[in-house]
């Protein structure tokens, strides 16, 4: 299964433009996040990587 994850910096800024491109690539999941990247604490991301199986791409 092809995932997607989306992450902006700020809560000003939006994932539309990733979730754009994630749905061209044809993702199947996408995970969306507003975080810092310096951060660890990002629930979508962990959620994320909790899901994944065996032959998953992100």
């Amino acid at each position: 299964m092809l995932i997607g994850y989306a992450r902006v910096s700020t809560s000003e800024q939006e994932t539309a433009a990733q979730v754009t491109a994630l749905k061209a690539a044809r993702c199947e999941r996408i995970y969306r996040e507003k975080a810092s990247g310096g951060r660890w604490d990002r629930p979508e991301l962990h959620r994320l990587l909790d899901q994944l199986r065996t032959g998953d791409v992100v």
